[in-house]
């Protein structure tokens, strides 16, 4: 399946509820594409659709960030989302030093930028993104 969008408001109206629908029960997102393609900019929405109150940023010096939004079935009212950059990791071996197989376990939303490094530990059920810049600066996502 593929969406296009053109700006915020198309992918914060359109395009979050609908990658959200397709993903289901899955929390493992995979996002793939190009430098400048928009993945955090994916990531920064589904944020605000969940009410995540911090500043999201993109990870990529850090390698993971953490988030919190409220949550009514969670324990203690909150649950996390994981935001991860694989980008500058240079082997497998360095993601499972980062704890890679913590973040694929555990309940949480992990919305993964760079994931081909880890291939190999995807679970199952993962939701696979591609985000595309096309000619007129529009994005596409396709997706499984």
């Amino acid at each position: 399946m593929e969406l296009i969008f053109r700006d915020l408001v198309d992918l914060d109206r359109t395009v979050v509820p609908a990658l959200l629908r397709a993903a289901g029960a899955r929390r493992k997102w995979m996002l793939s594409g190009d430098i400048g393609a928009g993945k955090t900019t994916l990531v920064q929405a589904l944020c605000r659709h969940f009410g995540v109150q911090d500043y999201v940023t993109s990870p990529t010096f850090s390698l993971v960030n953490a988030y919190s939004y409220p949550d009514a079935e969670a324990k203690e009212g909150q649950a996390l989302i994981h935001h991860l950059d694989l980008y500058r990791l240079k082997n497998l071996d360095e993601a499972i030093d980062i704890g890679i197989e913590e973040y694929l376990g555990d309940p949480w939303f992990c919305w993964m930028e760079w994931p081909e490094l880890i291939t190999p530990l995807w679970p199952e059920e993962v939701f696979k993104i591609n985000l595309e810049i096309l000619e007129d600066s529009s994005r596409k996502i396709l997706f499984l």
